[in-house]
């Protein structure tokens, strides 16, 4: 696979995964060219491109967290990764769902949001924000149904499947099925928060 331009959660996360053959999802928007087209919940419209290089690519599929790292669209959720000491984990066995932001939705938060939650002090709100992007297990989009759904992070968020359509909370999915040596990315145009935050 081409593209184009998480130290352990513990005990916590490996419990999730040895008990529900864990997925994460990390919330960012993104436009690809990926896998079946036909599963996918929406047109891309942001300004990554990922592309299928052929055989070849499929036995050396990069991880999530390399994914993420060489797109220049996701330089904020890198960053809040690392930030969070997530890297290891995210690039991980998994399997793991991703709902990942790219930057522009890390940017429509507040104004000084994330420079503050990038900080060492606030390491745990930061954790539990991306850990509510990510779901046990790897869920491509064609077996989404609408209800909620539990999240690393222990709240659930609400995902709601219409017409080809595909949300999570607030956010639309807008790129969806971007596979992963461990896991499954679908690229959302909203940074989604956990209950109380």
């Amino acid at each position: 696979m081409k593209v184009k331009n998480v130290k352990t959660w513990g005990g916590k996360l490996a419990g999730l995964v040895a008990v529900a053959g864990a997925s994460f999802l990390l919330s960012m928007p993104v436009s690809a060219k990926s896998c079946n087209s036909a599963s996918k919940p929406a047109s891309p419209t942001s300004a990554v491109e990922v592309e299928v290089a052929g055989p070849a690519a499929a036995a050396t599929s990069p991880s999530i967290v390399d994914i993420a790292s060489k797109n220049d669209s996701f330089k904020t959720l890198t960053a809040a990764l690392q930030a969070a000491g997530l890297v290891d984990t995210l690039a991980g066995k998994g399997p793991f769902t991703v709902f990942a932001p790219t930057d522009e939705a890390f940017a429509a938060l507040p104004k000084g949001t994330v420079e503050e939650l990038l900080k060492p002090e606030n390491k745990d709100k930061l954790v539990k924000i991306l850990t509510y992007h990510v779901v046990p297990g790897a869920v491509k989009s064609g077996s989404l149904q609408s209800g909620d759904v539990a999240t690393v992070e222990g709240s659930s968020v609400m995902v709601k499947v219409d017409a080809g359509k595909v949300m999570v909370n607030q956010a639309n999915v807008t790129s969806a099925d971007i596979e992963a040596s461990n896991g499954v990315i679908h690229v959302i145009d909203k940074v989604i928060l956990p209950p109380n935050m």
